[in-house]
């Protein structure tokens, strides 16, 4: 893993941000350096290369100046002495909002998998509620793939798979083709590592016979459309991911020739009347592979991708896939939901918000065949608070519930025993009203009989 500096991540980033936004950058970066000073990561190397990287990812998406600056801050109010009061006072509220919700997410413990992906999903429904701290936790989620090497086996494994089962199937319904891609990838290689080794072999077998055939279709298509001033934005090939080929090796039991799209040529134009003319063009020098051409710009996927594609005998009789799409779709398919933003024509705090409030309006109406909530609507969630124990399980009630509901959701006995709250370490009244992310802790007499009559003019459950 190559170190990264500030100095090469400013060039990295300097492209799609302003000289104002890289300022407001700079700042939060000297801040976390400040307040990260002499921590290291598992690896060995400064802590605060892990926030750059965090950033870096970010930035890769084009997103807002405020996440990228959230994403440098995330672990200080956790890893550090300095506060989210201390961050929100610098950098104002929408900035400590953010870092304050992955600060929540980070509180959950581990607790056995099946209890800890459970409680990962319900906190990723919780945190709908603003979708930039989930693309911050994959950014950071990223980066620490990337440095797995350095971890114990039995917390590789479990990191990774982590990985495969909650993360990359939301990436996936958010449409964030290029991120799933890597997280699928990084994690692949540590949940399965026999199977990515495998699949790392058939891959580099397969490659150099298709990439030939490819190399010598681009140049084709590209002399056909020019000699007929059909025009194009970019026409190039791509090599599938190796979580991606695993997947279909084995829909198509383990028979890698079924499986057409190892490498794909992708060409982008201007517009989608540009697309169907190309498929006919290409359809009449190509014989096209019955059953595999689809419109994906007439039917979208679920996740709003958008493409034409079909497979033809190339060059050497091998069997090319070939997408076509237009720019904009190319950035859905790449970015998903953070391409919303590459189109903003201005970059005001108001058009932000409004495109958080956008996504997370449209990440509450996922549909129910999504993985990662098992079938579960998303809609169960509504009208519902996501609450922590002092040992960080998650507990859902409903909205206004009181620590006297919490209490009894724990156990009947510490319900009928419960004296006291404490929420967030503050003692408050029984009928206090839960918010989204509090810690409660009860206080319970062991000589109390059972419930107070006047606790049924506010309990919720």
């Amino acid at each position: 893993m190559k170190s990264l500096t500030y100095r090469q991540f400013e060039k990295k980033i300097t492209e799609h941000y302003s000289e104002s936004d890289l300022k407001l950058i700079r700042k939060a970066y000297d801040f976390a350096n400040e307040a990260h000073a002499g921590q290291k990561r598992a690896t060995g190397v400064d802590y605060i290369e892990h926030s750059l990287n965090t950033a870096y990812n970010l930035a890769d998406l084009r997103l807002p100046t405020s996440i990228i600056m959230a994403g440098l801050l995330h672990d200080v109010p956790e890893d550090t002495e300095r506060t989210l009061d201390e961050i929100k006072k610098e950098f104002g509220a929408d900035i400590s909002k953010m870092v304050e919700g992955i600060t929540k997410l980070s509180n959950i413990k581990y607790r056995g998998i099946e209890r800890y992906v459970e409680n990962l999903r319900k906190m990723f429904v919780a945190m709908a509620e603003d979708i930039r701290v989930i693309l911050i936790k994959f950014a950071d989620r990223l980066h620490n793939l990337e440095t797995l090497y350095a971890l114990p086996a039995n917390k590789q494994k479990r990191i990774a798979l982590e990985t495969l089962e909650i993360y990359t199937p939301i990436a996936n319904r958010l449409g964030i083709g290029d991120l799933q891609a890597k997280l699928e990838d990084a994690a692949f290689k540590y949940a399965y590592t026999e199977k990515y080794t495998f699949i790392e072999q058939l891959i580099k077998q397969t490659i150099p016979k298709k990439k030939e055939a490819l190399n010598k279709m681009i140049k084709a298509i590209k002399a056909n459309l020019d000699s007929k001033n059909i025009p194009y934005n970019q026409i190039y090939g791509r090599t599938k991911h190796y979580y991606s080929f695993y997947r279909k090796y084995l829909k198509f039991n383990s028979n890698a020739k079924n499986i057409y799209d190892l490498i794909a040529m992708r060409i982008i134009v201007d517009s989608v009347t540009d697309c169907y003319t190309i498929l006919g063009i290409i359809h009449n020098h190509y014989k096209p592979i019955r059953g595999k051409i689809k419109d994906y710009i007439a039917q979208p996927k679920p996740n709003g991708y958008q493409s034409l594609h079909t497979a033809v005998f190339g060059e050497n009789n091998e069997i090319i896939e070939i997408q076509i799409r237009t720019r904009e779709m190319n950035e859905q398919a790449e970015y998903g939901i953070a391409a919303h933003w590459h189109y903003k024509e201005t970059k005001s705090n108001n058009r932000e918000i409004s495109w958080v409030n956008e996504l997370a309006s449209w990440l509450k109406n996922i549909s129910d065949n999504d993985k990662f909530l098992e079938g579960a609507k998303i809609d169960i969630f509504k009208n519902r608070i996501f609450v922590f124990t002092p040992n960080g399980d998650v507990i859902d009630l409903p909205e206004e519930a009181s620590p006297v509901d919490f209490a009894y959701h724990i156990h009947t006995d510490i319900g009928n025993k419960c004296t006291q709250a404490l929420v967030n370490s503050e003692l408050v009244p029984l009928k206090h009203k839960l918010q989204n992310g509090d810690v409660v802790e009860i206080i319970t007499d062991k000589n109390k009989k059972g419930p107070t009559p006047d606790w049924l003019d506010f309990v919720k459950t």
